[in-house]
């Protein structure tokens, strides 16, 4: 069995596919770890520059340089120091071919998939002379990692990071990666409609109620507080149904909360028929917010 079994090469910005080997073997860890590079090229950001992702008998490694990230599945009786050596041979070979524009400017997967070609003879290269042809490399890469040794990973550390990049968790700002919803439903469109009336109405009664309150020494000031929160809430919960947030479910049970609270203070200022129409209103959105879920992921096409 080969101890270089499968390379990958991604833009990192985006987790852009721009060449992989073509692998023949077809076991399944293999198949397990290739799944798992694209997981790891899809939160990129999320991971250190160099790492190494520990497995039953295949290891990932991968290094990331000038926005392009070169990835590798290996045996783990293949020594780390001949790993990292093959990524950075890898490298080097891949930005003598492109240069970063052509790499910036690739807009579909795999543009640069003749590179195959160079990727498959270096694997070669490793796998029948068990290393690199200088020694000096090998010596260079095992003193560069002595002192700046490669983050090891778990397997539950990325599937973790998954799960953020799927939007599971809050995105760190700038990391691009984006969350898809289920597509907006019938009902979903209904409930933005009833939740933008219910929130003009409320503004409007609160900036209205706002002049009559100056007048009389600020006696009605929580009932304009009371307008205007349910004004705010109504818009947050637009923005909930709309938009992926972490805690969905705190969130819109507090939003509702705080709409119910609102309305039953201001009884008297509306009648029964008024409360139950804002109520309900609020109760449909929270119940369309909680119902609508992540759009399952569909796999990049792969090599």
């Amino acid at each position: 069995m080969p101890l270089i079994l499968f390379a990958f090469v991604v833009r990192v910005r985006d987790g852009l596919p721009l060449s992989a080997s073509t692998d023949f073997e077809h076991n399944r860890e293999l198949q397990e770890r290739k799944q798992q590079l694209r997981t790891i090229s899809k939160a990129l950001c999320l991971f250190p520059e160099r790492g190494k992702v520990k497995g039953q008998d295949l290891n990932i490694y991968f290094v990331c340089s000038e926005g392009v990230s070169y990835m590798t599945v290996c045996h783990c009786s293949l020594p780390v120091a001949k790993a990292f050596c093959f990524l950075e041979d890898l490298r080097w070979e891949f930005t003598a071919c492109f240069d970063s524009t052509a790499v910036a400017l690739a807009a579909r997967p795999y543009p640069f998939l003749e590179f195959d070609t160079t990727i498959q003879r270096l694997k070669q290269q490793y796998n029948q002379s068990g290393g690199p042809a200088l020694e000096v490399t090998l010596a260079e890469v095992q003193e560069d990692l002595r002192i700046h040794p490669p983050q090891v990973l778990t397997l539950e550390e990325v599937e973790l990071t998954n799960g953020e990049a799927n939007g599971h968790m809050e995105q760190a700002p700038g990391s691009g990666q984006n969350v898809r919803l289920e597509p907006v439903t019938a009902p979903g469109i209904l409930s933005l409609v009833l939740n933008i009336m219910c929130a003009s109405l409320n503004l409007i009664r609160g900036v209205h109620l706002t002049e009559y309150t100056f007048q009389d020494d600020y006696e009605g000031i929580w009932n304009v507080v009371a307008f205007l929160l349910a004004f705010v809430c109504c818009v947050f919960q637009c923005h909930l149904y709309l938009f992926h947030s972490s805690l969905k479910k705190f969130k819109s049970v507090t939003l509702l909360s705080v709409i119910v609270l609102c309305n039953t203070y201001l009884f008297g200022l509306r009648n029964i028929w008024q409360l139950l129409f804002h109520m309900s209103v609020a109760c449909l959105s929270t119940f369309l917010i909680l119902s609508r879920k992540l759009k399952d992921r569909i796999n990049d096409c792969g090599v």
